[in-house]
């Protein structure tokens, strides 16, 4: 495969991922992954494999109502690793553990992604964004 096709499918596949994310399509998200996919949770713990991704999801859309936008997508030349840079908008729906009482506040928040992609999957996930932004925000 050339250095150009391995980019683009990389690309297409991120574009699937995180179009499926936009539209609350988890099996469409899920259907990117990787049965072991390594999801690294900003300023949490590292979790593996589908089950524990379908389980996360479950929780993020108890919690928060997120919508991505201005997203730009980066791929290495060999396709085996792309990058995200995007900005959050969201809502606090449900208290989150740990974390300041929810009662509907919005925010919006630039965030990120690195991946690792292996045979056509997302093989690791690894988000980072602000959580003392987000805070501020929330917190008002």
């Amino acid at each position: 495969m050339t250095a150009d096709a391995a980019r683009t499918d990389t690309i297409a596949l991120m574009q699937r991922y995180y179009s499926a994310f936009n539209a609350g399509d988890w099996q469409g998200m899920l259907d990117c992954l990787s049965n072991d996919v390594t999801h690294d949770i900003n300023q949490g713990e590292r979790v593996v494999g589908k089950a524990a991704f379908a389980q996360f999801l479950g929780h993020m859309e108890r919690c928060y109502k997120e919508r991505l936008e201005d997203i730009v997508l980066m791929a290495s030349d060999d396709g085996t690793r792309g990058a995200a840079e995007f900005v959050v908008h969201g809502a606090y729906l449900a208290t989150d553990e740990g974390l300041p009482e929810a009662n509907g506040q919005t925010y919006v928040l630039p965030a990120g992604a690195f991946l690792a992609i292996a045979d056509g999957k997302i093989a690791r996930l690894t988000m980072h964004y602000n959580l003392a932004d987000w805070t501020k925000q929330v917190v008002g």
